[in-house]
């Protein structure tokens, strides 16, 4: 694309925004769930449509965790609700519940003019944080939760955004700074870039499951006080890209390293749902915050996300979400309050969304016994394709993967023979880059290089989702299989694979 453009006066008029101009910050966002190798699996999509031949017949995303997309069926009383709220008139007909009828006619009186195309207060619809702080009561076991300190948000993402935009202050050395586990998913990085915010990396324990080891956050923590303020530790639990669940006793240690260090928490929850592993069970951090004491829970900052986007409902689209802030100062809440009241509000739909999944059928009432039915077939079906995803992953030659507890990712650390290593760094990219390219030009399959999450020097890794039908997970995994030993045979040297 042309920078500069001929007038009809016959003078030369320089574009305003070009490369050169454009704002730094942006260009150093790298948002690796959406790079370079699904747009190339998008050109080659298209190139089957139009009948170019390639050694498949289908492209499989396993990029990205969109349940929908890759055939999961909505949960029939969510939609059911939403249409409502969206249609009124429906509240006539005869073929929808009346618990459907009436969480709809209550969301409805909550908004303005009692239709889903107002806006919203830039928190949310007031029902819609009540129904949820009843919700986080029960979750908790009867920790207390107000309403007050909740706000519905666009996704986790805006919440998340929101949050670290509030703590980002600071030149030089008093830059704050962000620890953020590695790996991690890339809205982090993102936004502390786009921010010019330092970040911290503190890594999970690959050889333990992807724990959390808290000497790692002290020595991650010393070395950045060198060069900036660190203010904010962000965890993510269940993991993304890693699927481990944290411990009771890892969270506990968490907290009390940011009691010790007076850094604010952020806790991004959005799979707690997502559960599969006998052994492990979901905390949150407000609960075990609370066990720990009032000095401890009526001090700690602590910011918490969820979302429509995953769970057993996989709404993505609908960017429904929300944020639960405790201990917030109280002059600095009415900032957050002004912030967020810049954009309005989130999509009044995604809030009505959201209110569902916290406020569910009932076993008293007719729709509870298919939402049930659903509800489990999902968790249940995402819990076999974990189990299988690490057992067949595990028998290839040069993988390892370690226990999917939990989320709805395998991320399996793979061996890149040097003479690949080699080949991809002449180049000019990362070794997993290069597998995966390969892998998606050789079989159709699309996951994400474990370099646009961040991991150890040295070791590879790709992120795969453990969503699509078992049948295609199975065929995604087989290919798979085939294509890491044809590769290594290629790339064969001296050097035997670690398991």
């Amino acid at each position: 694309m042309a920078t500069v453009v001929l007038r009809e006066n016959g003078k030369m008029r320089e574009k305003s925004l070009t490369m050169d101009t454009l704002n730094p910050q942006v260009k150093a966002v790298e948002y690796a769930v959406r790079g370079p190798i699904v747009t190339k699996a998008g050109d080659i999509e298209r190139g089957l449509q139009q009948g170019q031949k390639h050694p498949f017949t289908e492209v499989i995303k396993a990029n990205i965790g969109d349940s929908h997309a890759m055939g999961q069926k909505p949960i029939t009383f969510l939609r059911q609700v939403v249409a409502l709220c969206s249609f009124p008139e429906l509240l006539d007909s005869s073929i929808f519940p009346d618990d459907a009828k009436q969480r709809a006619r209550r969301i409805l009186q909550g908004c303005g003019g009692q239709s889903l195309g107002s806006y919203s207060a830039s928190q949310g619809v007031d029902c819609i944080r009540q129904d949820i702080a009843v919700y986080i009561e029960q979750r908790d076991k009867g920790v207390p939760a107000d309403w007050d300190n909740i706000y519905l948000t666009t996704g986790a993402s805006d919440g998340i955004v929101s949050i670290l935009k509030m703590l980002v202050s600071g030149q030089g050395r008093s830059r704050s700074g962000v620890m953020i586990p590695i790996p991690q998913y890339p809205l982090y990085s993102a936004a502390i870039s786009e921010m010019e915010a330092v970040q911290i990396n503190y890594y999970l324990d690959e050889d333990n499951c992807w724990a959390l080891d808290i000497n790692e956050l002290h020595r991650a923590y010393q070395a950045a006080k060198e060069h900036c303020h660190p203010r904010v530790i962000c965890i993510i639990n269940p993991g993304n890209p890693t699927g481990q669940v944290q411990s009771k006793k890892c969270i506990e240690e968490v907290l009390h390293f940011a009691y010790e260090e007076n850094l604010f928490v952020m806790s991004d929850e959005v799979y707690q749902d997502n559960v599969y592993s006998p052994d492990c069970q979901f905390h949150s951090f407000k609960k075990v915050l609370y066990e720990m004491g009032p000095e401890y829970f009526n001090t700690v900052e602590l910011a918490s996300f969820h979302s429509t986007s995953k769970g057993y409902s996989g709404e993505c689209g609908f960017r429904g979400g929300y944020m639960e802030v405790l201990n917030l100062d109280l002059e600095v809440k009415a900032q957050l309050v002004k912030l967020l009241s810049v954009r309005l509000c989130p999509p009044v739909s995604g809030q009505a969304a959201m209110d569902v999944i916290v406020n569910p059928p009932l076993p008293h009432e007719p729709s509870y016994l298919q939402f049930h039915k659903e509800k489990s077939a999902v968790l249940g079906a995402l819990a076999e394709k974990a189990q299988m995803t690490e057992q067949i992953l595990n028998t290839v030659p040069g993988i390892k993967c370690n226990p999917v507890q939990g989320a709805m990712y395998a991320f399996p650390r793979i061996f890149i023979p040097p003479r690949a290593v080699e080949e991809a760094m002449s180049l000019g990219i990362s070794p997993d880059m290069m597998y995966c390219l390969r892998l998606l030009e050789e079989t159709g399959i699309c996951l994400v290089p474990g370099s646009g999450f961040g991991q150890r020097e040295g070791t590879y890794h790709f992120r795969m989702t453990i969503l699509p039908t078992t049948e295609k997970l199975k065929v995604l995994l087989e290919k798979l299989r085939d294509f890491h030993i044809k590769f290594l045979k290629e790339y064969a040297s001296l050097e035997e694979p670690k398991r």
